[in-house]
């Protein structure tokens, strides 16, 4: 593996660690794709460093168990807007 691989998945690592950010947040702030922080987070970050690798995986569990909480409330704030956007124009 490369150092720069190495050095990225570190940084992303802790990255979540301290911010509890998800997967998707983490790829917006680095410029990668969801599909390269998964795999380094999940993968690449275990071999690397274990310890790490254990305290990002619980939090990127405890994430994929709110999703739907998160999705939920997506979708409440949009409908929310839609309606009010509604109001104005009538």
């Amino acid at each position: 593996m490369n150092n720069y691989i190495k050095e990225r998945v570190l940084l992303i690592g802790r990255y979540v660690k301290e911010t509890k950010q998800t997967v998707r947040e983490a790829a917006k702030e680095f410029g990668i794709s969801k599909s390269s922080v998964h795999l380094d987070l999940s993968k690449r970050l275990k071999k690397i460093d274990p310890k790490l690798w254990k305290e990002v995986n619980a939090i990127l569990s405890n994430n994929f168990n709110e999703k739907h909480i998160r999705g939920g409330e997506a979708t409440r704030k949009k409908y929310l807007l839609k309606m009010r956007n509604m109001q104005t124009f009538n």
